[in-house]
This record gives structure tokens, C-alpha cells and sequence, in this order.
């Protein structure tokens, strides 16, 4: 057989142009500038962008570059292209400009101080040193192995957090006798969904132990749970159940937006009837539409009736603000929980992606979760955590840098005053609204989101909603409270003032 040639090739012919680290000094300090510019400045542009989907394709080349390309070439086409475009003349960029530039919005400004849709996108300087800190180290924190620091710190930090929240101590990893614990999660969608499989774990477990399931396979016990949730509940719940292949009961609130007790006992003990199992309840404080609290004083005790029914709370928003005292009262029958969520990058000035979770019995969530192939075992694993058995992804962050930052750097006092604000400011607008016998309210204000709607059709709060959001100059989502469309005015900016509310 002949043989085939060897390719050689010559290092003098190979040039990889790379970035060093004398040019990332340089850059890295210009970034920072760029950064600091853009939001010093941010409350002068549109809050919406001003195109249409796919118009970033016919700016770019539709192949990526054969050859490297500068650095300024790079920083040009991000200010012309992907942030809002400026004149010249108001473009204080340290980068070289081009002779013109595009001065269509290509931005949604969730920092901007008029952007008041959805909940906050957390942020402040902090958060953001914590990440460049996290993206320099570069760990892959499956194990703490991998990072022992890495995964350390995440524990201190949720046990911190959940302190200051308020949890019960049972969901503190330091604490004599606890089984519980924290651990961060990308979002409230994956704190569920890890909840519902230990939760679905746990219910086949006990049917497969059950004379009257035994023989049943799998499949077919996996066709008999039942989970379920609010209608108000945000639609992760709806999407997970999906992904657990459980069947989901979505249960109707009452007038103002709560799921109560009775509603869930009747719907439990009617699907019990008809041979299901009731395995999973999804509650919520702080829903979505209206900022709503579910009833859990009277939940838990359903939940507890009908033994094996794994509660969880969904607190993305408001779980923040537990940190306030006068807020407490918020978070009453948290007790009768068995796991608790929080995101930390909506409500507490830490940037996406960081939701805290917390569970009562970790070792129930991990033996969901545990596949453990000699390459990731390794001398400390019956003595420290791995954090990549609590969650979906194997690959984990340095996430728990940032939360750190944050809270060291405005102290629990520091973000009990943000909260504040955003509550006082969002009284401010509500007295408004009552003020304005054209408008009429249709939430309880108690944090920080407003739900109110002009007196009429929804047809008229519809094409008011989109005038609104058509002058760029301001930006609210719609949601539908008690079958009516209704605008939420949700208070966003890190540091939004009096003269932002109106």
C-alpha cells in the first residue's frame, strides 16, 4: 500500500495574531471608558430600538473573516451596528469614528431610567467587576475539585443571602443538623425544573414501593403524577412540567391574583378520586402579571395533608426584598416550604444570570441528579459539595463572585435602601394614577410594579400601551389581570429618582 505523504508545515508561515496582554491593558481600559460613556449617557437615547427583525444581516459580511481584523475595525461596527448609533458630533467614544454612522436605535435599554417593563434586569459596577473577575479566572466549577474556591464560596454566599432573607434555618447549609442548602442556578426555569425532577424522583420511588404500583412500570407511573400551579404562576411551570412529562392542574386564583388553599385541596382531592397522584405544587410571591402572593399559610397545610407533596416557591422577584423587614410579613407560612427561589439579577443589583435556590433536604434534589463517571470523581467527594449534581448543566460559572461583590459592596443596608426606593417611588406613581380620574388601578402596589389601565375597552388600553411605546420615549409590557388588559409600569433603574416616575 502506498504510503501517504506527510504534510509539513513551517512555523516562519503560520502567524496566529492574537490579543497580548500589554494590548488587552490598553483595550480593557478603553472598554471600561466605553462602558462608563454608555451609561452616563443612556438617559438620552430611545429606550426601543427603531428596526425591524433581520436588519443586522445586510450589514454584516455574510462570512466570518479569513483574516484577522483590528481591533478599532471591531469597535467601529459595534458602535454603528449593535449599540445606538450617534451623530459625530456627540460621539465622545475614544475609538476611531467612521466618516458616518448609522443613527438607528438597535438597543432595548433595560438599564435605561425609563424602561419599565417586565422586572428589573439586575446591575450596578460591582456585579460587573465580578463577572470580568469570574471571565478571567475561567474555571469550569462542576466539582470542588474543579474550584475549590469556586464552589466554597457559592455555599457561604446563598447561606449569607438566605440569612438575610430570612429562611427558615433548616435551608442553610451551616447549620448543625441541617440536610438543606443553597446553590445558584441560571433562572427561576431551571430552580423548578430541578425541584419538579427531585420531586418526580422521589414520588415514582414511593410508587414503585406501593403494592398497588409495583408492578407498573415507569412509563406508566410517570402518566399518573399530577403537579400544580397557579394560574398567575409564570409559564416556566407550564414548560417544565413538559419537560418532566408530568401532567400539570392550573388552578385558578381568587380576585386578587392569590392562590388559596381550598382551591388546590378540592382540585387535589378530585384528581385523587380519578387515581392520580399529586406529587408537585408551584406557588408564587410576587407573580408576574400583578405582583401577587399566594397563600402559603393555607397551601402548606394542603400540601402536608396529603403526604409526598413537594412545595416550592417561586419568589424571582420579590424573594429579593424579603431583606427589608417591614417586608417580611411578605414571605408568612415559608415554613411549610420545601424549596425557595430568588433571583438575585432581577431585584438585588446582580446581573443575569444568578437565581438562588435554596431546598430543605439537598440530599432528595441531588439523588435526582447524581451520574458520577470516574473522570469527575475525585479524593474530597464524601466531604465537600459538587454543585454539578444539584442543577442541569455539568459546566458551572464562577457565579457566586458577582453576589459577592454586591453584597459587600452596599452592605445589607445599602440594598435595603435600593429596595425602598423602588417601593417609594412605585406609591408615587400609584397616587398618581389614583389621582387621574381617567385611569383606574388594578394591582395591589405593594413593591415595586404598578398595573393600571385607562377606563375603557381593551381596545382603547391597547392602542394607548403602543402610543406609548411607539415614541421610544418610554417602554411598558402589557398582562391581562382579572380578564382584563392592563399596562405594568414595573420600576427598573438601579437608581431611578423621583422626576423618572413623572
Amino acid at each position: 500500500m502506498k504510503s501517504r505523504p506527510v504534510q509539513r508545515f513551517s512555523r516562519a508561515r503560520i502567524q496566529i495574531i492574537t490579543m497580548d496582554i500589554e494590548q488587552f491593558r490598553m483595550r480593557g481600559k478603553e472598554m471600561v471608558e466605553y462602558i462608563c460613556e454608555f451609561m452616563s449617557n443612556i438617559h438620552n437615547r430611545r429606550v426601543t430600538p427603531d428596526v425591524g427583525p433581520g436588519y443586522l444581516r445586510p450589514l454584516l459580511p455574510s462570512e466570518a473573516p479569513q483574516e484577522p481584523e483590528s481591533w478599532e475595525d471591531i469597535m467601529r461596527d459595534v458602535e454603528s451596528k449593535i449599540m445606538p448609533g450617534v451623530s459625530e458630533k456627540n460621539n465622545h467614544s475614544s475609538f476611531p469614528k467612521k466618516k458616518t454612522i448609522d443613527r438607528y436605535l438597535q438597543i432595548t435599554h433595560w438599564q435605561h431610567p425609563r424602561f419599565h417593563a417586565y422586572f428589573p434586569a439586575g446591575n450596578s459596577f460591582p456585579s460587573i467587576l465580578g463577572d470580568m473577575l469570574s471571565d478571567a479566572i475561567g474555571c469550569i466549577g462542576f466539582s470542588w475539585a474543579a474550584s475549590p474556591a469556586c464552589t466554597e464560596l457559592e455555599t457561604i454566599v446563598c447561606d449569607w443571602f438566605g440569612k438575610a432573607i430570612g429562611l427558615p434555618t433548616d435551608f442553610l447549609y451551616f447549620n448543625p443538623g441541617s440536610k438543606g442548602g443553597g446553590v445558584i442556578q441560571g433562572s427561576a426555569s431551571e430552580c423548578i425544573l430541578v425541584c419538579m425532577l427531585a420531586a418526580r424522583a422521589q414520588a415514582i420511588a414511593r410508587l414503585k414501593e406501593s403494592p398497588a404500583h409495583a408492578h407498573l412500570d415507569e412509563t406508566a407511573l410517570l402518566g399518573k403524577l399530577m403537579a400544580y400551579c397557579s394560574r398567575e404562576s409564570h409559564s416556566c411551570v407550564e414548560k417544565d412540567a413538559m419537560i418532566c412529562f408530568v401532567k400539570l392542574r392550573i388552578l385558578e386564583p381568587d380576585d386578587k391574583s392569590v392562590l388559596r388553599g381550598e382551591t388546590l385541596r378540592q382540585a387535589i382531592e378530585a384528581d385523587a378520586a380519578e387515581g392520580y397522584i399529586p406529587f408537585f405544587v408551584s406557588t408564587t410571591l410576587g407573580t408576574t402579571a400583578c405582583c401577587s402572593f399566594d397563600n402559603l399559610r393555607e397551601i402548606g397545610p394542603v400540601c402536608k395533608k396529603y403526604s409526598g407533596v413537594w412545595l416550592h416557591v417561586d419568589a424571582a422577584y420579590a424573594g429579593n426584598s424579603f431583606i427589608c423587614p417591614e417586608l417580611k410579613y411578605l414571605m408568612a407560612g415559608i415554613e411549610h416550604a420545601d424549596s425557595f427561589n430568588t433571583n438575585t439579577n432581577k431585584f438585588l443589583l446582580t446581573n443575569f444570570d444568578c437565581s438562588c435556590l435554596w431546598v430543605r433536604d439537598r440530599f432528595k434534589l441531588t439523588g435526582a441528579l447524581v451520574v458520577d463517571p470516574l473522570y469527575l470523581q475525585h479524593t474530597h467527594a464524601d466531604t465537600a459539595i459538587d454543585y454539578r449534581h444539584w442543577s442541569i448543566p455539568l459546566s458551572r460559572r464562577f457565579r457566586s463572585l458577582k453576589l459577592w461583590f454586591v453584597m459587600r459592596s452596599y452592605g445589607i443596608s445599602g440594598l435595603q435602601a435600593y429596595i425602598r426606593n423602588h417601593v417609594q417611588l412605585a406609591k408615587r406613581f400609584e397616587a398618581l394614577v389614583r389621582k387621574d380620574a381617567r385611569f383606574e388601578l388594578c394591582n395591589e402596589v405593594v413593591l415595586g410594579l404598578v398595573c393600571f389601565r385607562a377606563k375603557g375597552t381593551d381596545k382603547l388600553n391597547q392602542k394607548l400601551l403602543s402610543t406609548i411605546n411607539d415614541s421610544g420615549k418610554l417602554h411598558m409590557v402589557p398582562a391581562r389581570v382579572n380578564q382584563r388588559f392592563t399596562i405594568r409600569f414595573a420600576l427598573a433603574a438601579p437608581n431611578a429618582t423621583a422626576s423618572d416616575v413623572g
